[in-house]
C-alpha cells in the first residue's frame, strides 16, 4: 500500500462524503466506521456475502446493508469506502471507477472523520484495541464525550465506535499496511515495536522506521508516548528525543517518566503503584488479569496526566474496565469446563495470554484450540509460535487462515504442529472444523481451561465447544456469555 497516494487527515471532512458506500461492511474495522458515521447522521450502505453479527446493529441505525456484491449497489452513492483485504479488480470498485466515484481506503475515510478533532492515535505490535478501549474509557470517564473507532468492541460499551460531542477523537491506528501514516494525531499512543507483517515491511529496521515516521506527523503542540520497557519503544523515543521532540515513557524501567512499581497479576486482576515527576499517583487497580494489561492501562495513565484530566477518572474508568470482545473473553462453562476467546495470534501476545490464562487455569489443565492467521506469518515466526503454544497442556491445531494466499509445500499447520514442544498425544492437527469441538469433548476434563486462539473465525467456536462438552453430560447446565458476568477479558490486542 502506498500512502503518499492518499488523501491525508484534515483535508477532507466526513459530510464531504455525502452518502457513503462501504464494501465487505460486516468485519470489526468496517463495520466500526459504518457505525460512526450513522451515529454522526451521515447516509450509509454497505455490501456483505455473509450475516455478521454487527449488521443487525448497523441496520437498527438506519443501514442499508445489501447481502452481494453488485453494481447496483452503488446507485445514488458519492463515496465508496475498501479496506486492504479487498482486491482492485472487485466488482464494486471496478465499477466505482467506472462511474466516478470518490473511491477511499478505510484509513481515509477514518481520516476524514477526525478532521477538527485533536486525535489520540494508538499504535503498536500488541495491545493496540485494548488500550485505545482503555484511553477510550477514561475521557469518557473524565466527561470529554470522545468520538473513538476501535479495531474491537469494549464488552461493556457493546460498540467499537461512537460519534461524541468532545474535542477528543480516540482511534486504534493500523501499521499491517502502512495507513497508519495518513492520521495526524495530537498525541500517539506506541505501546510496542516487534517484528510483524514483514510481508509489509520486509525486516524490523524498516518497520522500526515507518514507526517513527508516524510519530514525527503528530502535532508539535502534543506529545508522542512510548513504553520504556520495550526495546523498540526505547530506541524510538532516544531517536525522536534527539530530534527535539515532545516523548514521554512509562514502565517499570527506572527511568521511565511514568514509573511503576509493584505490579502484582491474579485471576482477579492486576495492581500497580505509578509515579511521576516525584509524585505518586497511587494505586492503580484493574479487574483484569495480565501484567500486560497494567502495562497498556499505564499508557492510559499517561495520557490522562499529560492532558490535565483528574487522575481519579482515570483511577475509576481502569478500575471499571471490563474488557474487550475477542481479548480474554470468557464464553461459558460446560460440564465443568471454562471456556474463553483470544484474539492473540502473534507469538509474545500468545505468550503472554496464554500465561495469564494457566493463573486462571489454577490447577486445572490448559487446552488451546488455535488458529493460525497468515500463512507469512505462520511461516516467518513459526519457531516463536510453537514456543508460546508450548504453554498449553494440550493443542488442537486448526488450518491456517489466509485468504487470498497460496499455500506452498511444506506451509501451514501440519509443518506448525510438529514443531510445537509437546508429546505427540498431546497435540493434534484437525484439518476440518467440524472435528474441532468432538475433539475438545474428548481431551478436557472438569477444571480445565480451554481456549479458543488466533484468526477471526476462532470467535465462533466457542458456542459449539461448550454444546460440544455439555453433550457428553446428556444435558447438564452450561453458563453461557450471556449470562454470565463476571468472565474478565484482557490481553494484548
Amino acid at each position: 500500500m502506498n500512502t503518499a497516494q492518499f488523501t491525508p487527515a484534515g483535508t477532507l471532512t466526513a459530510e464531504d462524503l455525502g452518502r457513503i458506500h462501504l464494501i465487505g461492511v460486516g468485519g470489526v474495522g468496517m463495520s466500526g466506521l459504518a457505525r460512526l458515521f450513522l451515529t454522526r447522521g451521515l447516509p450509509v450502505s454497505g455490501s456483505e456475502l455473509r450475516e455478521w453479527p454487527s449488521l443487525a446493529g448497523l441496520r437498527a441505525l438506519g443501514g442499508t446493508i445489501h447481502m452481494s456484491h453488485e453494481a447496483s449497489n452503488l446507485d445514488g452513492v458519492d463515496t465508496v469506502v475498501y479496506s486492504s483485504a479487498i482486491p482492485q479488480d472487485h466488482l464494486e470498485m471496478a465499477e466505482a471507477r467506472r462511474r466516478g466515484l470518490r473511491v477511499l481506503h478505510r484509513s481515509e475515510a477514518l481520516a476524514a472523520a477526525m478532521t477538527g478533532r485533536r486525535t489520540v492515535a494508538v499504535a503498536g505490535t500488541h495491545g493496540k484495541t485494548t488500550t485505545t478501549s482503555m484511553v477510550t474509557m477514561v475521557l469518557q470517564q473524565a466527561g470529554a464525550d470522545p468520538s473513538f473507532v476501535i479495531g474491537g468492541e469494549i464488552s461493556e460499551v457493546g460498540s467499537g465506535a461512537h460519534h461524541g460531542t468532545g474535542e477528543y477523537f480516540v482511534v486504534e491506528a493500523d501499521e499491517s499496511d502502512r495507513s497508519f501514516l495518513i492520521y495526524r494525531p495530537y498525541v500517539s499512543i506506541i505501546t510496542n515495536i516487534e517484528a510483524d507483517h514483514l510481508n509489509t515491511y520486509g525486516d524490523l529496521a524498516n518497520l522500526e522506521a515507518t514507526f517513527a515516521e508516524f510519530a514525527r506527523l503528530t502535532d508539535p503542540d502534543g506529545f508522542i508516548i512510548t513504553c520504556a520497557d520495550d526495546a523498540g519503544g526505547r530506541r524510538l523515543a532516544a531517536t525522536l528525543r534527539a530530534e527535539g521532540r515532545r516523548v514521554w515513557t512509562y514502565g517499570e524501567a527506572p527511568d521511565a517518566d511514568l514509573r511503576l512499581s509493584e505490579m502484582a497479576s491474579s485471576a482477579q486482576g492486576v495492581r500497580f503503584l505509578a509515579e511521576i515527576e516525584g509524585r505518586s499517583l497511587g494505586e492503580i487497580r484493574l479487574p483484569v488479569p495480565g501484567r500486560h494489561m497494567g502495562m497498556n492501562s499505564a499508557s492510559a495513565v499517561l495520557a490522562a496526566y499529560l492532558l490535565e484530566l483528574p487522575i481519579e477518572a482515570a483511577e475509576a474508568a481502569l478500575g471499571a474496565f471490563p474488557g474487550v470482545r475477542r481479548r480474554f473473553e470468557r464464553k461459558g462453562v460446560a460440564d465443568g469446563v471454562l471456556v474463553y476467546d483470544e484474539y492473540a495470534y502473534h507469538p509474545t501476545s500468545m505468550t503472554l495470554a496464554l500465561q495469564t490464562l494457566r493463573e486462571v487455569a489454577g490447577e486445572g489443565r490448559l487446552i488451546v484450540v488455535f488458529q493460525p492467521y497468515r500463512l507469512y506469518r505462520t511461516r516467518d515466526l513459526q519457531a516463536d509460535i510453537a514456543g508460546a503454544l508450548g504453554i498449553a497442556d494440550e493443542l488442537v491445531l486448526l488450518e491456517v487462515f489466509g485468504p487470498g494466499e497460496l499455500r506452498q509445500p511444506g506451509e501451514g499447520s501440519a509443518a506448525l504442529v510438529e514443531a510445537v514442544p509437546l508429546p505427540a498425544d498431546r497435540k493434534v492437527f484437525v484439518d476440518s472444523w467440524d472435528e474441532a469441538p468432538a475433539e475438545v469433548a474428548r481431551r478436557a476434563r472438569p477444571g480445565d481451561v480451554v481456549v479458543t486462539m488466533g484468526a477471526p473465525p476462532i470467535s465462533l467456536m466457542g458456542d459449539q465447544l461448550l454444546d460440544a462438552l455439555l453433550a457428553r453430560t446428556g444435558g447438564a447446565t452450561a453458563v453461557g456469555a450471556a449470562v454470565d458476568t463476571d468472565g474478565a477479558a484482557a490481553a494484548a490486542g
